[in-house]
């Protein structure tokens, strides 16, 4: 791979972990006033958004690592358009941070590292498992956004519009990659990945 390929994967991950994200799309619930929530519902709100933004982070690896070895050119579009969506949650998510007082996750580095190396690995087993590997991702995102859904507290508006939008769109990456000829993960890979987002999700709550 020369160098010059490698300057563009340089640049996102630094704008993934450092920059401000930015998003075409309007926050999905902007226009909603923020909701009255008490102390310990914004620590709550504000500790699932951060899982949330890391995922998303985690998501910018993926896709990046499988898109440096994605062998035909129409895996590689599907994989940059779903790219450029989770940047948008990206952004989403850092706005609803802020808004609610809460900080990133400090381990977002060291999960941008794995997931680049773990996308990368996947791509590399061929497109169909690539593909496979992103619909399973996906999956199991939209059942995680599911259980937020039912965490976040109700007058977090603003939170819970974000997060639903954003499992549609999880929901439509998956089926896009199935409709596109994924290869159905083995049962020992998904459960790896459910307790790969388990340790992600438990430890990013706190830090």
């Amino acid at each position: 791979m020369s160098f010059d390929r490698l300057i563009v994967p340089l640049d996102r991950a630094l704008r993934t972990l450092f920059a401000t994200p930015h998003t075409s799309r309007p926050e999905p619930g902007a226009k909603l006033p923020e909701g009255d929530l008490d102390a310990s519902e914004r620590r709550l709100a504000g500790s699932l958004m951060r899982v949330n933004h890391t995922g998303e982070v985690c998501a910018q690896a993926l896709y990046e690592g499988q898109m440096l070895v994605a062998r035909e050119p129409r895996v590689q579009t599907l994989l940059e358009h779903a790219a450029r969506e989770e940047t948008e949650h990206l952004a989403w998510t850092a706005a609803r941070l802020q808004a609610l007082g809460a900080r990133r996750s400090v381990l977002d580095p060291l999960f941008y590292g794995g997931s680049l190396a773990l996308g990368a690995a996947a791509g590399l087993l061929g497109d169909r498992w690539s593909l496979g590997f992103l619909a399973e991702t996906e999956r199991q995102v939209e059942q995680h956004l599911s259980g937020h859904m039912e965490r976040l507290p109700a007058a977090d508006a603003r939170s819970r519009a974000v997060v639903e939008q954003m499992r549609a769109d999880e929901a439509g990456h998956a089926m896009t990659a199935e409709r596109e000829g994924a290869a159905r993960l083995p049962l020992p890979a998904r459960l790896a990945m459910r307790l790969a987002a388990r340790i992600m999700t438990g430890t990013t709550r706190y830090l």
